[in-house]
């Protein structure tokens, strides 16, 4: 594979999204998402608020959501899979005597928001046996009549079935025009939340909130059926747009490319187990990102209150990393951020009324702060001096608590301005990964082995020719801090996850992670198809 034909079909190809993937400049909201969901809702919380406070609750908070979730998928010439639900519920938290209490219905009146508050302080009052130190919260600044919605130019519920399905099956039909590509699968997946949330410090804020993902998976097979090899639509991530970023992202152009590539990847070499220089393409890096920093640096995990779906962290106690622990080289700085325009945990405000921020988990490779909700911040403020809370708090729906959730988690682009180009030409044995592949993490998010879509040699500063049954392999802080260069601010790309699980009951939030490509030397890389 040439250098030109790999750009074209990963780094070059998301150009066709303009600026989409670092601040998605020049897109303005859609006047209809910005209007006003139904003030009964204001209404309604109001109601609940007060029937909190009567009832004995010295805080409370009502959250009224209306979400709505499309998705489809598609094999070859035929829908696979077509789902379209919508939920509104209300929920109600408060806080009696330190101790927390929920309560949630789908019924949504006035009779029944005054039960679930009284529902939601008895509850506390049972819960407030088993705490062992109350509850305190960071305060907040009051937002009294706010909105927000995501910046999207066009409502893709607005768009009809058979224009999404007809592009879906018109990308799968280029790809099958591949020779030796046998199954094309394609899919679509919108969320739209609508949310009303008032508090008793003061704040009422309606937000709508938007996120879609276009995919697609393109899978060749060799003509004696011995092998087959897929490509999937890495470089394509979710973000928090409308249906323009799934016109920008131009499925049945980019199948062919993808198409292709599946089929170079069965004759690709298989890979010599050895230590070599990795550079990690944004559609790769984003994971890595995601699993080794943004779970890492979780504060319920570091404290011990939190462990399912990722364990906790070896970044603690905090009284022994914070602003000591070196993450990395000084070229590393890892913002986590609820700002970014387009990115999938951007909000105006997270779920306890907290507005949204901009901050430093590594600062010149040292690792200086966690991801904080109210209650959490007052816990660590001796060592980072900070007492506000940095509005980590997140509800997947209605009938879900808020609970500390993941940021925007990015590794920010390098000063020297570094293309891909130089990357490769700096490096004498290395491998190039694009793109998500298989993945695994122990519970202290401390030893891990990541795969890819495409790996392609490099030796003596050029591209020489693809690989296959590639993954590599680490421990956290010594792969960090074997990274040499960083991509400039022209090589930022956004990733990111539509689905990530946390708690008990599980909830799924959405997250980006952007980053340039980077170098990382002496790496471990392995043989996945058994290769000794």
């Amino acid at each position: 594979m040439s250098r030109r034909d790999f750009v074209h079909g990963s780094s070059a190809a998301v150009a066709a999204l303009a600026a989409v993937p670092v601040h998605v400049r020049g897109i303005e909201p859609d006047p209809r998402a910005a209007q006003s969901p139904d003030s009964q809702f204001r209404m309604l919380a109001m109601i609940g608020l007060d029937a909190a406070r009567t009832a004995g609750a010295s805080y409370a908070d009502v959250r009224v959501v209306r979400r709505r979730e499309q998705a489809m998928s598609t094999r070859d010439d035929r829908v696979t899979g077509l789902s379209d639900a919508e939920s509104l519920g209300c929920g109600i938290r408060v806080l009696v005597n330190g101790a927390w209490g929920f309560a949630a219905s789908r019924v949504v009146t006035m009779e029944e928001v005054r039960r679930l508050a009284q529902q939601a302080v008895d509850q506390a009052r049972a819960n407030r046996q088993s705490v062992r130190r109350p509850v305190e919260l960071a305060p907040v600044r009051a937002f009294p009549d706010n909105r927000w919605v995501s910046p999207v130019r066009e409502d893709p519920f607005d768009v009809s079935l058979d224009e999404k399905v007809g592009l879906l099956l018109g990308a799968n039909a280029v790809a099958l025009g591949v020779s030796g590509v046998r199954f094309a699968s394609s899919s679509m997946r919108f969320v739209r939340k609508e949310s009303t949330f008032a508090s008793t410090e003061g704040s009422v804020i309606e937000q709508t909130v938007y996120r879609s993902y276009p995919q697609m998976t393109v899978t060749a097979v060799a003509r004696d059926n011995a092998d087959f090899q897929s490509r999937a639509s890495g470089e394509i991530a979710p973000l928090g747009l409308g249906y323009e970023y799934v016109r920008a992202a131009n499925l049945e152009e980019r199948a062919l490319v993808w198409g292709e590539q599946a089929v170079e990847k069965l004759s690709a070499r298989p890979v010599e187990p050895d230590l070599y220089d990795v550079i990690l393409h944004p559609s790769n890096l984003f994971l890595t990102i995601h699993e080794s920093i943004g779970h890492a640096t979780e504060l319920d995990r570091a404290l011990g209150y939190e462990a399912n779906y990722a364990g906790t962290t070896f970044l603690a106690p905090p009284a022994d990393v914070l602003n000591t622990f070196r993450y990395g080289p000084e070229i590393m700085n890892v913002q986590a951020d609820r700002t970014q325009q387009g990115a999938l945990a951007t909000v105006g405000w997270d779920d306890e009324g907290v507005a949204a921020d901009s901050w430093p988990l590594v600062k010149a490779g040292v690792f200086v702060d966690y991801q904080t909700t109210r209650e959490q911040a007052g816990l660590i403020s001796e060592h980072t001096g900070i007492s506000r809370s940095h509005g980590c708090a997140f509800a997947q729906s209605w009938n879900s608590v808020p609970f500390q959730r993941m940021p925007n988690v990015s590794l920010l682009p390098g000063e020297e301005g570094h293309t891909l180009d130089d990357l490769v030409a700096a490096t004498e044995k290395g491998i190039l990964i694009a793109g998500r592949g298989s993945y695994s993490i122990d519970q202290q998010r401390y030893n891990f082995q990541f795969g890819g879509q495409v790996f392609i040699e490099v030796r003596d500063g050029k591209l020489v020719g693809m690989l296959k049954d590639v993954a590599y392999q680490g421990r956290t802080p010594e792969f960090w801090n074997s990274m040499d260069m960083l991509g400039g601010a022209a090589s930022y790309e956004l990733g990111g996850t539509f689905g990530d699980a946390k708690g008990q009951p599980a909830q799924a939030n959405a997250v980006s992670h952007g980053c340039p490509p980077a170098r990382f030397r002496n790496v471990r890389v392995i043989n996945t198809g058994g290769a000794s």
